[in-house]
């Protein structure tokens, strides 16, 4: 009993040192400082006292790699069509928020001579609303990986599973920033241009962008803070026709943004919504059927949100899994991007002929 007591304390030690290099390197801290302050804080949190849970204990390692997931999801966020529209993260509680919509803006009198001025009501409805939830699918990790596990491997693993997570909000964001169909404060456009001879679709020109723009002007959005997104598609319509965007797209890309035109800040994203043929947004993650392509989408940033809730991770150890003997992570994480109001956004959908 005693020996195998102290074996435990060893691989403890070892796993600890193993995991606080891993963590030390991935923000810039000297590994074997890592080391040692891993095993510093294991000590003090109990993490040696002996129990038969192995090495990894719950609570302490698991809020290191927690936190080094959220650092990496947001970092994520950077230059990319999410950066810099308004965050509301510190209203959420428990992974939801309450949102006070302000039904009508005041009315603003102009050189007043007449007192006491109006009284003007504003109605303010408190909205709740629940966060997405986000989970990445159980990674495995065996024990004999475990102990002779490499430091990339264990970047990687966090890597992967932020990649996943990150890629599923995206794709969620800019499906909640696209109107379902079109409306007289949520117009959805469709293409004019060239018919393409291997898919049927309608591209993108010049005269599509200053559209878009027109239809936010008949809205009224402001000119400052205007965001267009457009999909791949688009993107190579735009390069093939514009040379202004050419110049743009050539300069800028290092910075994950196109550049600035049409009044637009322009961005690229690979997974934006699909049309049907009717000009009807399709559900997240549906396949396309003939006729439909991704939109892209403009948007007015002031008049949106986003807002990030908690980050946990799930960890089971391999003394629980007698028959494969393996470890098991996975994150689950909060997160939602939508409109405040659905009254300062356009849609452009690809066009369709048959022949």
């Amino acid at each position: 009993m005693k020996l195998k007591m102290i074996f435990m304390l060893l691989m403890s030690l070892v796993f600890n040192s193993v995991m606080g290099a891993t963590m030390g390197g991935a923000v810039g801290i000297d590994p074997v400082t890592g080391a040692i302050g891993a095993n510093g804080v294991a000590a003090v949190c109990g993490l040696f006292n002996l129990a038969p849970a192995g090495a990894l204990r719950a609570g302490v390692l698991t809020e290191v790699w927690t936190g080094e997931l959220v650092k990496y999801l947001r970092r994520g966020l950077e230059a990319t069509f999410l950066d810099g529209i308004p965050d509301a993260s510190s209203l959420a509680e428990n992974d939801v928020i309450h949102l006070v919509d302000v039904g009508v803006d005041p009315d603003v009198l102009v050189n007043n001579t007449t007192y006491p001025i109006p009284l003007q009501a504003l109605n303010d409805t408190d909205i709740t609303i629940s966060l997405d939830k986000f989970q990445s699918k159980v990674t495995p990790i065996t024990d004999d990986e475990l102990y002779a596990l490499s430091y990339d491997k264990m970047a990687r693993v966090k890597e992967s599973h932020g990649n996943a997570i990150n890629d599923a909000k995206f794709a969620k964001a800019a499906h909640a920033l696209c109107a379902t169909q079109n409306s007289a404060t949520t117009p959805v456009l469709v293409t004019t241009g060239e018919r393409d001879a291997d898919t049927g679709r309608l591209k993108l020109t010049v005269q599509d962008v200053i559209n878009m723009k027109r239809s936010l002007d008949k809205l009224k959005v402001p000119s400052q803070n205007r965001r267009l997104v457009l999909c791949t598609d688009h993107v190579n319509d735009l390069l093939e026709t514009s040379q202004a965007f050419k110049e743009q797209y050539n300069i800028n890309r290092a910075d994950g943004t196109v550049g600035r035109l049409f009044g637009f800040d322009i961005y690229e994203f690979a997974n934006n919504p699909l049309y049907t043929t009717a000009g009807t947004k399709k559900d997240v993650g549906a396949a396309a059927s003939t006729g439909e392509f991704q939109c892209s989408f403009a948007f007015y940033t002031p008049r949106v949100f986003k807002c990030t809730g908690s980050t946990k991770m799930y960890y089971s150890e391999a003394s629980t899994d007698p028959e494969y003997q393996r470890n098991k992570i996975n994150f689950r994480h909060y997160f939602i991007c939508m409109p405040k109001k659905a009254d300062a956004g356009v849609v452009m959908c690809s066009g369709y002929q048959a022949s």
